[in-house]
């Protein structure tokens, strides 16, 4: 990741620079690289999200977007959407202070970006010199040759407009509704994000139908996603506008193009991961962190059940768990998706939609059973669960596919010896000290190889209730998201 900074003193007000830097599109008028430039879908130059589309004199050409644009603060941050230079993941932000002392203007212009490997130096000398030192002359001889000041236009609402899927009622698919939304300015301790990505999970299921009544309709769902900071509320100190950020949090809420949320459940993503794996990983990988790390500290030898090996956590445990050297069990429901869960580390796998197992698990073990079972299925897999566990065995129930439980039966596992736990990750994750921690954990895993994904199923946010149909039918593989 390259870091390019610049600073200039301008011999103008703060006020008249700052009219001209705001509007988005006036590049053309005093930037002497900039060709032509347009801002799409003829949206306000100073309106958070717009895009200019401009070519460069030498032919090239550029998308990038506002991010962010504060009058009171003089700050406005941007990003690169394409370009037919080599650049990714660029971000820039200016910032204006005043110089009391003849009334001039600081202007700090910095960004981020990757270039291929070879050329750092080559785009670093491009921005700051071409683009960052280069705009400063461009901008001193514009204000030359226009000396009236033009007015400084006032800020526009504080809230982003933005569009999200809403449960309308709770019930099935078709009660996820698109509808116009606001994202807030953010109070202090909270950050704006404009999502790029959108993880979907089986616990929106349960929320959509009210079994978990975590909302109160109409409004949006969803708990995790990844994206760029917009904003961030006074306060806030590890996170800064421009940042790529990712979160797998209560209340639900994701469903949506823009979002405001307590920035202490908000991590910095690593270069290396992009966003559409961070909106498919956070919380399901965090779930398996803390199923094979915390709820039980899973050793080496033992025998694990993972049910629903092919979804979007089955497929983390399954990999996680073979890598900290247990033998893996999966069920699944087709033989492709046995094939699926075996390249992910089971060792073997029981097929069936009936959730009759254990006779199977007992024939794979010897008769001995599951030290752990990892069980996010619920009521209809209880009895066979009781069955498959062996003596003084572990059952994590983390969710409820099939239902919640009529009755726990407790001195069945009596006679086992067994222990039950019904672990929530939102409890695990309250503290800001262990989710960084977690995070941190599933990102390194990552980067190590120790777990993949394989993101077979992208949706429109528009489509949510075609992802929820399909993956309450067993359809799916792997993990699903959605793209605002």
């Amino acid at each position: 990741m390259i870091r390019v900074t610049r600073s200039a003193i301008i011999d103008a007000p703060i006020e008249r620079v700052w009219a001209i830097l705001r509007d988005f599109n006036s590049h053309t008028a005093w930037h002497p690289v900039v060709a032509e430039s347009v801002i799409e879908n003829d949206e306000p130059a100073d309106q958070v999200g717009c895009v200019r589309n401009f070519t460069l004199k030498d032919g090239n050409h550029i998308r990038e977007q506002l991010l962010a644009l504060s009058d009171n603060d003089y700050v406005s941050t941007y990003c690169i959407l394409d370009a037919t230079l080599p650049m990714q993941r660029y971000v820039a932000t200016v910032q204006l202070k005043r110089v009391t002392d003849g009334d001039r203007t600081f202007w700090h212009w910095q960004s981020t970006f990757d270039t291929p490997r070879g050329r750092e130096q080559e785009f670093a000398d491009l921005v700051g010199k071409g683009v960052y030192e280069g705009g400063f002359e461009g901008l001193r001889a514009f204000l030359r040759r226009r000396p009236g000041a033009p007015a400084v236009r006032t800020a526009g609402s504080e809230t982003m407009a933005t569009q999200g899927m809403v449960v309308s009622r709770f019930g099935g698919p078709d009660v996820l509704e698109a509808r116009p939304l606001e994202a807030r300015f953010p109070a202090p301790g909270e950050v704006r994000v404009r999502h790029s990505a959108i993880g979907v999970n089986y616990i929106d299921v349960y929320i959509r139908k009210g079994e978990y009544r975590m909302i109160e309709p109409p409004a949006p769902i969803g708990m995790e996603a990844a994206g760029v900071v917009v904003d961030v509320g006074d306060g806030v100190t590890h996170l800064l506008p421009g940042d790529r950020v990712a979160y797998a949090c209560a209340p639900p809420g994701a469903y949506v193009g823009v979002r405001t949320l307590p920035a202490s459940q908000v991590v910095v993503l690593p270069d290396e991961i992009d966003d559409e794996t961070a909106a498919a990983v956070m919380l399901k990988g965090m779930t398996a962190e803390y199923l094979l790390h915390r709820t039980h500290r899973l050793r080496g030898g033992e025998t694990v059940l993972v049910h629903a090996a092919a979804g979007g956590v089955g497929l983390l445990l399954c990999q996680w768990a073979k890598a900290l050297g247990a033998r893996v069990i999966g069920t699944v429901s087709t033989d492709d998706k046995a094939r699926v869960a075996r390249a992910a580390g089971c060792a073997a796998t029981i097929v069936g939609r009936d959730y009759r197992f254990a006779a199977a698990l007992h024939d794979a073990t010897g008769g001995r059973g599951a030290d752990v079972i990892y069980d996010g299925l619920g009521q209809a897999a209880a009895r066979e669960n009781l069955e498959a566990l062996a003596m003084c065995g572990h059952w994590i129930c983390y969710g409820h596919a099939s239902g919640p439980f009529d009755r726990l039966p407790v001195e069945s596992l009596g006679q086992k010896s067994a222990t039950f736990s019904s672990p929530v990750l939102f409890h695990y994750t309250a503290e800001r000290a262990a989710l960084t921690e977690m995070a941190q954990r599933t990102f390194e895993a990552l980067r190590q190889g120790t777990i993949r994904l394989d993101i077979r199923h992208r949706y429109p946010l528009s489509a949510a209730a075609q992802a929820h149909r399909e993956l309450e039918s067993r359809s799916t593989v792997g993990p699903l998201i959605l793209l605002p």
